[in-house]
This record gives C-alpha cells, sequence and structure tokens, in this order.
C-alpha cells in the first residue's frame, strides 16, 4: 500500500500559486504598516516541480530582491544567528568591565529595504535543532542578532512528510507560524513556461499529450526540462533513437522513456505543423493528412465461416496523435511569441477546428484552451458564428 503523503494547504498549480502569494505578501505589507506581525508561506510539494524557481522568478518579473538559503547546509546555530564578536564600547579604557557580545550578523541576510523575498529552500530538511531555530524568524521576522528590513517576505519550501522523503517533521508550533499552499504539476501551465524558456517543442507537445507519464519519480517537470534541454540538439529524434534512449534513462523514468521513445516512432513526423495549417490555400489537403495522422491500418486475422484464416484491413482511430495536433496549434497560436494573428488565418483556424476528423470533445476543449489563452490578435480569429453555435449553444 502506498503511504500517504502529509501536505498542508490547498492543492495549485503554479500559474494559481504565484497569484495566492501575491495577494499574500500585499496583505503582509499592509499588517506591516499597521504594525502587526505579517505570515510567511510555506509551499509544499513533491521533488521536481520547480517550486524554488516559481519563488525566484516571482522575484525576478517584479523587480523584487531576493535572498537565498537552504537550512539544511547549516550545521550549527551560527550559519543562522551569526557569530558571536566581543564589542568594547570605551576602547579609550580597556578592561573596564563593559564589554559585551554582540552578533555580526551572516553575509546572506539582507540589508536593503524591500520589495524582496527571503526563501529557505527545503526547510524541513534541516536538522531539528536548526528548525527549532528558525522558529523565532518565522514568528517575527527577526532574530536576536537580526532582523529583516521593511517589505521583505518570507517564503519556505518543503517536501511532504512521509514516503522516501528524508524531512525532519515540523511539529503544530511551527506549522501554525506560516499559511500552507501545496503545489501540483500541471502539464498545461509547464508549457507555457517551457516554450518561454526554449524547451524541445516536440517534448512539450509529448508531455501536453501524456500528461500521465510525469510520474513525481525520477520523471519530474525538472528531469523532462533537463532531457529536453539535450534533446533540443537533435535533429531528427528518429534517426538518433539510441542516443535518445540513453539521454532518457539518465534522467527519468524507463516507463516515461519508452513512452517517448515510442511516441518518436509512431507518428511524430507525421503531425503537421501549425503554420501549414493556418497557411493552407487547399484545406482538404489538411484533411487527408489529418485522417492519415488519426488513424492507423491495421491486419486482422480472422475464420470464414468455412473455418479459412482471411485477413481484413481495418482502420484504428488514433485519439493520441489527434490530441497532439491540436496541442501543438493551442502552443503555436497562445504560447508562442514569434506568432502575430493575421486575417488569412482565420478560415483555416474555423476549419480546422470544426473538422469531423478531431472528436468533438477534443475540438471543444481546444476551442476553450485558444479563447482562454487567447493574445495578438487571436481571440478575434475566433469570431465565427459557426464556431459560436457549435462549441458554446449549450453553455
Amino acid at each position: 500500500m502506498t503511504q500517504q503523503l502529509l501536505q498542508y494547504g490547498a492543492k495549485k498549480n503554479p500559474a494559481e500559486l504565484s497569484e495566492i502569494l501575491a495577494y499574500i505578501f500585499e496583505r503582509n505589507n499592509d499588517l506591516s504598516k499597521q504594525g502587526k506581525r505579517p505570515t510567511p508561506v510555506c509551499i509544499w510539494g513533491t521533488h521536481g516541480l520547480g517550486k524554488t524557481e516559481l519563488v525566484h522568478d516571482f522575484a525576478t518579473s517584479r523587480g523584487w530582491k531576493f535572498a537565498y538559503i537552504a537550512p539544511a547546509q547549516f550545521e550549527e546555530m551560527g550559519d543562522l544567528h551569526g557569530m558571536p564578536m566581543e564589542y568594547d564600547p570605551t576602547p579609550e579604557a580597556p578592561n573596564s568591565g563593559d564589554e559585551v557580545t554582540i552578533y555580526y550578523a551572516p553575509d546572506w541576510v539582507p540589508t536593503d529595504e524591500g520589495p524582496g523575498i527571503l526563501l529557505l529552500d527545503d526547510l524541513n530538511r534541516a536538522d531539528d535543532r536548526i528548525l527549532r531555530g528558525c522558529m523565532q524568524l518565522l514568528q517575527n521576522f527577526e532574530l536576536k542578532s537580526w532582523k529583516l528590513p521593511d517589505k521583505w517576505q518570507i517564503v519556505a519550501t518543503a517536501n511532504p512528510e512521509g514516503g522516501d522523503y528524508s524531512v525532519t517533521p515540523m511539529d503544530d508550533a511551527m506549522i501554525t507560524r506560516m499559511m500552507h499552499v501545496t503545489m501540483v504539476f500541471d502539464p498545461k501551465v509547464w508549457a507555457k513556461w517551457a516554450m518561454k524558456n526554449g524547451v524541445d517543442e516536440r517534448g512539450i507537445d509529448f508531455v501536453l499529450t501524456y500528461p500521465e507519464t510525469v510520474t513525481n519519480k525520477r520523471t519530474t517537470p525538472r528531469t523532462l526540462t533537463q532531457f529536453f534541454q539535450q534533446t533540443n540538439g537533435i535533429g531528427n529524434l528518429q534517426e538518433s533513437e539510441e542516443l535518445v534512449r540513453v539521454l532518457g534513462e539518465s534522467a527519468l523514468d524507463n516507463s516515461t522513456v519508452t513512452a517517448f521513445i515510442s511516441y518518436i516512432r509512431d507518428g511524430l513526423q507525421k503531425l503537421i505543423e501549425p503554420a501549414d495549417i493556418l497557411n493552407a490555400e487547399d484545406f482538404e489537403t489538411i484533411n487527408q493528412r489529418l485522417d492519415e495522422i488519426g488513424h492507423d491500418e491495421q491486419t486482422v486475422t480472422k475464420k470464414d465461416e468455412d473455418g479459412n484464416l482471411v485477413e481484413t484491413k481495418i482502420k484504428k482511430r488514433r485519439v493520441d496523435r489527434l490530441n497532439a495536433q491540436g496541442y501543438r496549434m493551442l502552443r503555436h497560436l497562445c504560447w508562442d511569441d514569434r506568432y502575430q494573428a493575421e486575417p488569412a488565418h482565420k478560415d483555416n483556424l474555423v476549419a480546422f477546428l470544426k473538422c469531423p476528423i478531431i472528436p468533438s470533445d477534443l475540438r471543444t476543449a481546444l476551442y476553450m484552451d485558444i479563447s482562454r489563452e487567447a493574445r495578438n490578435g487571436v481571440l478575434e480569429l475566433l469570431q465565427d458564428e459557426s464556431l459560436a453555435k457549435e462549441f458554446l449553444g449549450n453553455i
């Protein structure tokens, strides 16, 4: 039986989590102005989801300052509090007995006014003694030896308790010093991020089509990104299948590698570039190619009435390929900064969305996704009465 992972807070994808952080930080600043205590945030989640990157990107995208520590690397309390030093307020009178011990803050402690974020990364991987030392910081945004400047926020990340994670359980006194949210994987949110960060687009299509291959064991958003950064340098994946396999097995679960090899063998080269669909002079040729993508011809052997073996060719529907083709269009129209909508694309986009070869539920989902994500004039391409009647008539 799989052990239950202990995490806290609502489950949110990275985009939703960023909005929640923005709200909490704004409230924290308001509370600070009123002389009230702000509240840190702890982001829970399995390994490789990009919790650290999300916090860093949140800060840098807004021009905020950012400070990072990994409490698991702290060996002693001095790493947190700073080092004690003797201070003599009257050096002209040595040995006067007024010497005191003071602490010099560690060099990672922020000194400039915010806005800024102090990230306590993998907080519950720290030793229990270090965790206890962080409690005052989480409570008051300060320690005896130093204080966070104004407009600084504290964010912690943590792996779930339970399972195979080597973590230190946090007691209720520590848990209740923070607000908690659990970050979960969302393939579309990851795909948008991956597009902006130059990840291999063939890999993005694979994850969108087969999100179940993200096992959260060895195959995580982090390891997928590492793998697809390597495949980006390979022109023809089919011709370099053995290299692709070796690279995959170095980073991913074997089941994911097997699925990706099957993906590049089976139809990757058949998928149509979205630009070819939008710029087609005769959409009937696109219909024919979509029919080829959406079906496999298979030979089935059966016995006839006389008991003789008879081979019959049948067409098998390949919904997964058609789904991949739809995601390619979504990625091209809405997530690729290079795309600019042109009026000439409208008729072909409408024809694609109405194409009967693609199952109705996939077409409806694609229409809704494009409507939500549309920018740079894409929404105008969808302004078609026949589309509205087909997809919105029952809403």
